[in-house]
C-alpha cells in the first residue's frame, strides 16, 4: 500500500465519528474517487461554523478531541483564522523543520552550523486563551515545542521574542546577537534583511561575515528568494548555502532537499493526505480534485489539504508547479487571490518575480521590494496597463532600457498577456520607482511589519497601489 493511501485512510478511519465525519458520511468512503467526491472542497468561511463550535468548548467537532493550539493568521478576505493544530498535527511543523536541517547537513557535509547559534526571526511566542486552548502566531507555537538539544543553541531569547514591536525587537535582537558565533540565520528575507542591515549600522563593519565568520546557512520560507538574493548576499559579504522552506499554519508541506535545486521535496508522509486543482479551474463550482498520482509537471495547481489536524478538503489558497513528479518536487508559484486578471491575463507572482530577476540581472541592479497591480483608468488617458511599484536598492542605468526588458520578459513569460500587448487592449507596462522605505512604511501602517508577513507581489485592484503611491508622495 502507498503511503498516501495509508495516510488517507487513517485519517477517515480517525475521524467517521466526528461532527465533520458524520454530517459528511465518512463510512462511505472507500477510495481516492470516493474521498473526492464526499468530501466538499472548503476554505476557511465554510468551516468557521466548526470552529465557532470548537471555540465553545466542543469536542470532537473536526478531529477527535480538542485543538492542542489555535495558529492566529491574518486573513486578507476572512479576518482572523483560527487554525486548528492538534497533538497528532504538530509533528509534522518541527519534525519536517528538524528533517530540512539534518537532510541539508547530510547532503552537504557542513554539520558545523550545529555548533554555533541558529537564529529564527519569528513571531511573538506569547500565547492567549481562547476558552482553554492557547491561540497564537504558527512561528511563536513552535516555540514551545523546540527540544532542548535545538533550544541551547537558538536565539534570540524568550524575553526578547516577546517584544511586540517589530522594530524594538529587531534592535533588541542585534544587541543580543552581535557578538554571538552565529552559524544559521532563518526568516523571510525583507525582515531578515532589516536585521542584518541593522547589524551592520550598530556594528559599523561592513559585511555581515565580519561580525559572524561561521555563519554558513540561510533558512527561508515564505516568498521567492530570487528578488532578494543580490542584495543579501551583498549584506552577508559571500555566498551561502540556502534551504528553501514552505511552511504554513495549516501544515509544513515542503523542503529544499539539494543545493542547486529550485524545487523543494513534497512532505508526502507527515500525516497530511494531498490534493490538487489546475489553477485556471478554480472559479468553477466542484472543480475536479486529483490525487498526488494525477499530477503533471509544469501545470499550476491550487494545493488542497486534509490533515490530521482536522482540516478536509482545504483550499489553503496557494499555487504551486511540479517539477518533477518522481519525486514529487515543487515551486511555488504564488497565492490564488495574489494574480492580476483584470483583462483576462491570469499574470501570477511566479511570472512577474522570474522577469523581473532576469531583468534585473542584466542591469546589475538591485531590488529591495515590489508590488505590481493594474491600471484599469489611466488617469493621463490612453489604454490601460500594469503598473509597477519597485523600491530598489541600486536602480538601472538606464530606467526606460530596463522597462523595454520588464515588458519582454512578460509577454514571453505569459501569452495571455502578450495577446492584450499585441492587440492593443494593454498598453506597454509603467513603473514607479518609491523612495527609500516605502514598503516598511505601509507594512508598519497595515499592522504587518516583520514576523511571517509579506507583501503581496500582485493584486487586482488598486487598493494597495494608492497606499504606496500616497507614502511615495509625503
Amino acid at each position: 500500500m502507498l503511503i498516501r493511501e495509508f495516510i488517507r485512510q487513517n485519517l477517515v478511519k480517525s475521524a467517521k465519528n466526528t461532527l465533520f465525519g458524520k454530517e459528511n458520511n465518512f463510512v462511505a468512503i472507500k477510495s481516492a474517487a470516493t474521498f473526492s467526491s464526499i468530501i466538499p472542497l472548503t476554505d476557511y468561511e465554510l468551516i468557521r461554523p466548526y470552529i465557532e463550535k470548537i471555540k465553545s468548548g466542543d469536542s470532537d467537532v473536526l478531529w477527535p478531541g480538542q485543538p492542542k493550539y489555535f495558529a492566529k493568521t491574518s486573513g486578507t478576505t476572512s479576518g482572523a483564522k483560527y487554525i486548528p493544530l492538534t497533538k497528532e498535527s504538530m509533528p509534522n511543523h518541527f519534525g519536517t523543520a528538524r528533517n530540512a536541517l539534518l537532510n541539508y547537513a547530510a547532503r552537504s557535509g557542513n554539520y558545523s552550523f550545529f555548533d554555533g547559534k541558529m537564529i529564527f526571526l519569528s513571531g511573538s511566542p506569547v500565547l492567549d486563551l481562547d476558552g482553554v486552548i492557547p491561540v497564537g502566531r504558527l512561528s511563536g507555537i513552535v516555540n514551545h515545542e523546540i527540544p532542548a538539544w535545538l533550544r541551547k543553541s537558538q536565539v534570540p531569547s524568550y524575553q526578547t521574542n516577546c517584544i511586540d514591536d517589530w522594530e524594538t525587537k529587531v534592535d533588541a535582537i542585534v544587541k543580543e546577537t552581535i557578538h554571538k558565533d552565529m552559524s544559521l540565520i532563518s526568516g523571510i528575507p525583507p525582515w531578515v534583511q532589516m536585521y542584518l542591515e541593522r547589524l551592520l549600522k550598530q556594528s559599523g563593519k561592513e559585511r555581515i561575515i565580519d561580525l559572524f565568520p561561521n555563519l554558513s546557512v540561510f533558512v527561508y520560507g515564505g516568498v521567492n528568494f530570487s528578488p532578494y538574493r543580490n542584495t543579501l548576499e551583498n549584506l552577508f559579504g559571500k555566498k551561502l548555502d540556502s534551504v528553501e522552506t514552505f511552511p504554513a499554519s495549516e501544515g509544513f508541506f515542503a523542503f529544499q532537499d539539494e543545493q542547486g535545486d529550485e524545487g523543494m521535496l513534497l512532505n508526502t508522509n507527515s500525516g497530511i493526505y494531498f490534493e490538487f486543482i489546475e489553477s485556471s479551474r478554480i472559479g468553477e463550482h466542484n472543480p475536479p480534485r486529483l490525487p498526488l498520482e494525477g499530477v503533471r509537471t509544469n501545470i499550476p495547481y491550487a494545493l488542497v489539504i486534509n490533515n490530521n489536524a482536522g482540516l478536509w478538503g482545504y483550499n489553503i489558497g496557494d499555487i504551486v508547479t511540479f517539477i518533477s513528479v518522481d519525486p514529487y518536487k515543487i515551486v511555488f508559484s504564488g497565492r490564488v487571490a495574489h494574480y492580476i486578471s483584470a483583462f483576462g491575463e491570469h499574470v501570477i507572482a511566479k511570472e512577474v518575480e522570474d522577469a523581473l530577476l532576469t531583468t534585473s540581472a542584466s542591469f546589475d541592479c538591485k531590488v529591495s521590494e515590489f508590488s505590481v497591480a493594474p491600471q484599469v483608468n489611466p488617469p493621463e488617458g490612453g489604454l490601460p496597463y500594469h503598473e509597477w511599484f519597485i523600491e530598489f536598492d541600486q536602480e538601472p542605468s538606464d530606467i526606460n532600457a530596463f522597462i523595454d526588458l520588464l515588458d519582454q520578459q512578460m509577454t514571453a513569460k505569459n501569452i495571455y498577456y502578450k495577446d492584450l500587448i499585441e492587440g492593443h487592449i494593454l498598453q506597454k507596462l509603467k513603473l514607479r520607482s518609491l523612495k527609500k522605505g516605502t514598503f516598511i512604511t505601509f507594512m508598519k501602517q497595515n499592522g504587518k511589519l516583520g514576523g511571517q508577513n509579506k507583501v503581496p507581489r500582485l493584486t487586482n485592484d488598486r487598493k494597495i497601489a494608492d497606499a504606496l503611491t500616497q507614502i511615495n508622495n509625503l
